[in-house]
């Protein structure tokens, strides 16, 4: 698993120096968006993805992985919303957003190498498309559990959903990188 933490460590950094860069140029604008707006944009992403996926062709020249790292850079906002709420105007700086971002990735990795320990791995030995399907179904039990007011009777609540957003699409994104 050195393989898996060291792959998935290099696709944050990827992750977090174009969330840092984002940084420079916005600020921290995202800070005001509602959990529900971040789903969204997680969301066209994914859809966008499974379109391309399914017809095989694609119009516009914005690379996959590129919209695996935005769903993997919305997801962490969406989990620094969760501990932080909601800002009614831009609050962070560049550093105090990349540490919040790195801390969450963490929590994230921790949860990944838990459930690699757990699963031997098995992600290694799916598709790409099934990634974005998963990731798909996280978005509807999010927008659900959004629905109900954040409330879930015996289900995992909207942090473990954003984690495992970030995770599939790290795993994407690491089995991009190795074809």
């Amino acid at each position: 698993m050195a393989n898996t933490s060291q792959q998935f460590d290099e696709v944050i950094a990827h992750c977090r120096d174009l969330f840092e860069k984002k940084m420079q140029d916005y600020g921290s604008a995202w800070r005001i968006l509602r959990l529900p707006s971040l789903t969204d944009q997680i969301f066209i992403k994914a859809q966008r993805i499974r379109s391309i996926e399914n017809k095989g062709t694609q119009k516009v020249a914005d690379s996959i992985e590129g919209e695996f790292i935005g769903i993997l850079n919305y997801s962490i906002m969406a989990l620094i919303q969760l501990e932080k709420g909601i800002a009614e105007q831009p609050d962070l700086n560049t550093k105090e957003a990349v540490d919040a971002f790195l801390k969450e990735a963490q929590l994230t990795k921790d949860l990944m190498m838990a459930k690699n320990h757990d699963y031997g791995e098995a992600w290694r030995d799916m598709r790409i498309s099934s990634f974005t399907d998963l990731i798909i179904q996280k978005l509807l039990r999010v927008k659900q559990i959004e629905d109900n007011a954040g409330k879930t009777l015996v289900s995992e609540g909207l942090d473990a959903n954003y984690r495992d957003m970030v995770n599939y699409a790290a795993f994407a994104l690491i089995m991009l990188g190795e074809k």
